[in-house]
């Protein structure tokens, strides 16, 4: 194996390999200058030239203040991207620290980054991909260690380049996997600490051939009852019937090579008990220790079990738990041996309770009650994109997590599925619309019984796709086998129209009324000042998702069109609403041809048209729909309301005079749905999923942008300008409208039906979509009188919106309007 598929530098003739080159780091600013200079996009890192990474650590060893600035950038690709637990004080909150793979053309080097520039990784403005240009960096001695140290990368800007596979790919494929800074013996997932990482976790250990002797066993019962009288016990011979996701429990103070616990729930003929696997056995055993697995455990410890552990539902109730002790596996005191029984060797008259499930229908779901536990298999219709949200406050930790809806034929409600990740990323990261998706020990959700009912997952779940299902023992379950008879009699066609991938989804919805949105906590505590959404936006990690609540007034809103409604033209040519004028008596629809565009000018009653194209082959018509007695549209233009916009007094006396004005209402191509295109799943995965930890290479990917894939929801969304209570700070948020014609169960507008407002836009919108789908161009417009109604009814008043944020990566941060609750007096809260 070569130095550099390792991590260290490849070595060219004449080239010193200086001490501590293996590692090195990044600092940059930020935020990253973007580089004007294209033409030097391809210089001295591409083909190997005498300027190269090599040569500039070399220069910094050889630097009296061990740091020197480039007389000409060099460009460079960012390989990989790798977290760990940083060092600070005692009880001080866990922060990390960052490793950069970088690759010049000639060779690829580890770097440390700067945790000052900590935010240029958190914010996914530096990535696996990225190329840069090098300006400054460092070397710095591990003081408490000989020859050891690491380099910093002091000075970054940002190249326009594209990232290629020959310079970016380590060779091999192979990774460093220990840290260059501190005791740290092992990198976590770049997102979460959840998920197993790296090559030190074994992917599966094969069963072995073990002579069981059963006159030698013990079982739980008995442990149970002698566990206190006993230093040493005999073998157990379990199976594993439950299994939860990884626990990562580093500190800052505590120095332990794999800081890792995982519990399981084992049985035997007697009864079940906790199994907690620790530490450095983690990364050997977690893969292999599947629900189902038999176990031949020997040398292990027993201890009182720990109070606050969750705990799955069995699937047999009649089974006895064995909850005061806990079986401990550690790599030492004692070291235990662990054995993995192959299937086709278990016997029958070894007793071992075979694993059993609680799986329900979807016809089911509804009389569940709250907190009930089950298991569900279904076809999934939608898959949203990877989102994470922040374990506490000013904390570094993160959940991550998706949402997916699932049919099973029994109902035309999908299983609403909030899955957390639960140290399957293989399985997390390809869940996919068409695939078969079990979910288990998922837990019943729900407000009250008027309220959506959806499910989410536990500590416990274990979720499974195509792939996956293969010698899964719920694969034996009559409802598995009922799903499976249905889908068989399914048309593939005609489920896949309805299938939906990424993009907002403002799920779940907040309850009817604020104080029950507060819960337990005081609605102090709760609001935030307007002025403070700045601060919350840049304080936003990578795909972090925050909701917030903020007093305002509603002041203005604006239709805007996406451009994005897909019909055909005379021989087959898209054709896309661009904008609907209302008029006095009539609504002009002008129809935008892929080749160009039209400007519309108004003047009076008349309406007239200039329009610039090239080459133009297209024949075109201009729609004029009589609107006598439609929407009762006055003769005149009301005061404040112009083509689909209207404004409050109150905004146009304040607007030109605010201390702050924060804009937030653009939609970007993450933000919206898209209709599931099996031909390209890879490439829809890749695009909601997380950037992964280590580029890869081009030839991997499909050159396809995102907006090529066509939007599964309507024609546009409204921007709302919101306006502080004390008249002096104004935001503008975006309101999607999610409405999918061809799965009307996607996105439930009856969730919103008590928020007036709201409510008007999302009908008119899906209506409008209706109308434009069935060929019924102009039958609604987008600022109805009903909305402009509704509109006023809150002119100046005090309300509270509910805000949805997520941070896209880069400077890209939606904020969408998800609730408006109105205050009728100090301390009375309703709904709009």
């Amino acid at each position: 194996m070569t130095a550099g598929s390792r991590g260290q530098p490849r070595q060219r003739p004449g080239a010193r390999l200086s001490p501590g080159s293996g590692g090195q780091g990044a600092v940059m600013q930020d935020p990253i200058p973007e580089r004007a200079e294209e033409s030097r996009a391809a210089d001295s890192a591409e083909g190997g030239g005498a300027f190269c990474l090599q040569r500039v650590f070399d220069d910094v060893q050889r630097s009296s203040q061990l740091s020197a600035a480039l007389s000409e950038p060099l460009a460079v690709t960012v390989v990989a991207v790798e977290r760990y637990l940083a060092q600070a004080p005692p009880a001080a909150p866990r922060q990390y620290w960052y490793d950069l793979t970088l690759a010049d053309g000639v060779g690829w080097y580890r770097c440390h980054l700067a945790p000052r520039l900590n935010g240029l990784v958190q914010r996914a403005r530096l990535r696996p991909g990225t190329r840069l240009r090098l300006t400054r960096c460092s070397f710095r001695y591990d003081e408490r260690r000989l020859n050891r140290g690491f380099f910093c990368l002091e000075g970054l800007e940002r190249d326009g380049g594209t990232a290629t596979a020959a310079a970016g790919t380590p060779p091999d494929g192979h990774r460093p996997h220990q840290p260059l800074r501190g005791d740290n013996r092992h990198y976590l997932p770049l997102w979460n600490n959840d998920d197993p990482y790296g090559d030190v976790w074994v992917r599966d250990r094969p069963p072995v051939q073990v002579d069981v002797d059963v006159s030698k066993l013990t079982n739980l019962g008995h442990l149970e009852m002698t566990w206190r009288s006993r230093v040493h016990f005999h073998p157990l011979l379990v199976r594993i019937l439950h299994k939860s996701r990884l626990k990562y429990y580093g500190k800052p103070e505590k120095k332990m090579d794999m800081p890792y616990q995982a519990y399981f729930e084992v049985a035997d003929g007697s009864g079940m008990m906790s199994m907690v696997l620790w530490n450095s056995l983690c990364p050997e055993w977690y893969h292999s220790m599947k629900v189902g697995t038999v176990l031949l455990l020997a040398k292990y410890a027993i201890k009182s079990s720990y109070p606050f552990k969750t705990h799955p539902t069995p699937g047999d109730s009649q089974m006895k738990r064995f909850a005061t002790i806990e079986i401990c596996l550690n790599v030492r005191d004692p070291p235990t041996e662990i054995s993995i029984i192959p299937e086709e060797m278990v016997k029958p008259e070894w007793g071992l309770p075979e694993v059993t499930y609680r799986f329900i229908t979807r016809s089911e779901l509804d009389a569940l009650p709250r907190n009930h536990s089950c298991d569900v298999i279904g076809l999934v219709t939608f898959v949203g994109r990877a989102e994470r949200a922040r374990k506490r406050e000013q904390s570094e930790d993160f959940w991550l997590y998706r949402w997916a809806h699932a049919i099973d034929g029994t109902s035309d409600q999908p299983f609403i599925l909030e899955l957390f990740a639960t140290s399957q990323p293989d399985v997390f990261e390809h869940i996919h619309p068409m695939t078969y998706l079990v979910c288990t020990q998922m837990r019943v959700m729900t407000e009250n019984p008027s309220r959506t009912v959806y499910l989410t997952t536990s500590n416990e779940s274990q979720i499974f796709i195509k792939g996956w299902h293969k010698g899964q023992p719920y694969t034996k379950d009559a409802k598995v086998k009922n799903f499976i008879q249905w889908m068989e009699s399914q048309s593939e066609a005609d489920q896949i129209k309805k299938t939906v991938i990424g993009g907002y989804y403002p799920f779940p919805r907040p309850p009817d009324s604020f104080l029950k949105y507060c819960k337990n906590n005081e609605v102090e505590s709760v609001l935030k000042p307007i002025g403070e959404i700045g601060k919350e936006i840049e304080d936003l990690h990578y795909r972090e998702h925050k909701r917030i609540a903020v007093q305002g007034i509603i002041s203005a809103i604006r239709y805007i069109s996406c451009g994005n409604a897909a019909g055909e033209a005379p021989g087959g040519d898209l054709v896309q609403v661009w904008c609907v004028t209302v008029h006095a008596k009539a609504a002009v629809i002008v129809i935008r041809m892929e080749s160009f565009a039209y400007e519309i000018i108004e003047s009076n009653s008349r309406v007239m048209f200039q329009s610039t194209y090239s080459n133009l082959n297209y024949s075109f018509s201009v729609l004029i729909i009589d609107q006598e007695g439609v929407n009762n549209i006055a003769e005149t233009e009301e005061p404040g309301r112009t083509c689909g916009s209207w404004q409050s007094d109150l905004w146009a006396q304040v607007k030109d005079k605010l201390m702050n004005y924060f804009h937030h209402s653009k939609i970007f191509p993450e933000s919206i749905p898209r209709k599931f295109d099996y031909v390209h799943k890879d490439l829809l995965m890749q695009q909601y999923n997380l950037h992964a930890a280590v580029h890869q290479p081009i030839e991997a990917r499909i050159d396809k942008n995102i907006n090529e894939f066509k939007s599964a929801i309507g024609l546009g969304y409204y921007e709302v300008t919101v306006l502080g209570i004390n008249h002096d700070i104004a935001i503008d948020v975006a309101f999607l409208p999610l409405f999918c014609p061809d799965n009307p169960h996607l996105f439930q507008l009856e969730d919103i039906q008590n928020d007036t407002l709201l409510s008007c836009m999302s009908c008119i919108s899906a209506c409008q979509q209706k109308a434009t789908s069935s060929g019924r161009l102009g039958d609604t417009f987008p600022l109805s009188d009903e909305i402009v109604k509704a509109a006023k009814e809150l002119d100046g008043k005090h309300v509270i919106c509910i805000l949805d944020m997520c941070h896209l990566g880069d400077d890209k941060v939606e904020v969408f309007l998800n609730k408006v609750y109105k205050t009728v007096e100090p301390g009375v809260l309703d709904p709009v």
